[in-house]
């Protein structure tokens, strides 16, 4: 039997590493893609909604996958797979190739990946602990994150002896490989130690998970997994609104390159200590209510930043304002899976209502970056950027409203189950 605690840390370790190289690298240093890969905003776009389109293919199958079979090879079989396309990524690809990799990636990380992840860690929380599960769960992943994002700055900045990405583009084209290289060793680490720390006896044999038609059947009759499926779009789209802020920050608040990667990876530790937090506060008050707060104060922080332009005197505010909405965006991500047991999903259907949901609410990653990247570079400089906030402003009021219905259908259920279902086996 292993240890709780190895558990959970192999599942954070596995859970972030699968995405470090389809999202990290354009995260953290997005200037510096842009430049060597030769592509627009709009390019990078474009490649990232090739990876929607084959992870969304993904999501329902997968679900039914995890329902079968043990997630120990599931998982790491499909970091072992992200692996590989990092070795093709360091070769730098052009636009076509980008887009084979990018589809190919949203295949290995999501159809073999995803609702195993969740399930074993619905697993993990038992039936009292979800909120904290997942929180503990999202903000380790951001303890990951956080951690290998600096590394890979100081292997970034290295690099340049003088500092000087501008002069020295040999330097940029070489430092860049040097970061995909890390992440890529990583995502093999992590594959190994998958394997070797997960529980195997999570395989279940219950004839309802040897139907997966029946379950996707019955689980697509289910409002409220729509309704989540819904709050999970909204979420996931204010995350995906962090990927601007390297950009932001060398275009509008006049840092180097060095400098917004620095200042991103920095801003990353704030989501341990609040996806952890949110997940306490979910369970303590319920993941909904939480929710509909934490779409509040992000959506008044995009909206502050879509009017807001830089001058001397607010630009401790603008940082200050950043901050926040990374707060916020990370402890949204941290419970947004723990209304599975607010909302009365069986477990025997978790992995077949996590793909239904994935499949729905992961759609941003076919869309978010097109739309971005065209509001970005089609008006140049702040204005911009002003509209891609304003933008997610208005996604985060969609979110709250998503979440106010699954309030008033999980209240329409809870009425109508007399005594209330509990969650099975």
């Amino acid at each position: 039997m292993r240890h709780p605690i190895l558990v959970i840390g192999a599942l954070i370790l596995a859970g972030e590493a699968i995405f470090a190289l389809p999202f990290h690298v354009a995260r953290f240093f997005r200037a510096t893609v842009l430049e060597v890969f030769g592509f627009s905003n709009a390019n990078l776009g474009d490649v990232f909604a090739v990876y929607g389109i084959t992870a969304m293919i993904a999501y329902f199958p997968g679900g039914a996958i995890a329902d079968r079979f043990p997630p120990h090879k599931l998982m790491s079989l499909s970091l072992a797979a992200t692996a590989l396309g990092g070795a093709y990524m360091a070769t730098i690809p052009g636009y076509l190739g980008m887009s084979v990799l990018f589809a190919y990636w949203g295949v290995t990380s999501i159809l073999l990946f995803w609702a195993a992840l969740i399930r074993s860690t619905r697993e993990w929380g038992g039936e009292l602990s979800q909120g904290r599960a997942f929180g503990i769960l999202d903000g380790g992943r951001g303890l990951v994150a956080a951690g290998l994002a600096s590394i890979a700055v100081v292997i970034f900045g290295s690099r340049f002896a003088a500092g000087d990405l501008a002069t020295d583009p040999a330097g940029r084209h070489a430092a860049l490989v040097s970061v995909i290289i890390f992440y890529t060793a990583i995502t093999l680490i992590a594959s190994v130690l998958t394997y070797w720390l997960i529980p195997r006896q999570t395989k279940s044999t219950s004839p309802h998970t040897l139907a997966p038609l029946s379950n996707m059947g019955e689980v697509l009759r289910r409002p409220i997994v729509w309704a989540q499926a819904a709050i999970v779009v909204c979420a996931y789209c204010g995350y995906k609104g962090l990927d601007n802020y390297a950009l932001y920050a060398v275009d509008v608040l006049g840092m180097s390159e060095v400098e917004a990667a620095g200042f991103t990876a920095a801003s990353a530790y704030l989501r341990p200590v609040a996806a952890i937090a949110a997940g306490f506060l979910a369970d303590r008050y319920s993941a909904s209510r939480v929710m509909v707060a934490l779409f509040l104060v992000v959506g008044a922080s995009y909206g502050l930043l879509g009017i807001a332009a830089p001058a001397p005197g607010i630009k401790g505010m603008m940082i200050a304002n950043i901050l926040i909405s990374f707060a916020g965006v990370y402890a949204l991500r941290g419970v947004y899976f723990a209304l599975l047991q607010e909302t009365r999903i069986p477990g025997r259907l978790t992995g077949t209502a996590v793909g239904l949901i994935s499949l729905v609410g992961y759609t941003p990653d076919i869309f978010f970056a097109a739309i971005g990247g065209r509001l970005i570079d089609n008006a140049p400089g702040v204005a911009g950027h002003q509209h891609y906030f304003l933008f997610l402003a208005g996604i985060m009021l969609a979110g709250v409203a998503a979440t106010a219905l699954l309030l008033v259908l999980n209240r329409r259920n809870a009425r109508s189950q007399s005594p209330p279902v509990g969650v099975a086996p």
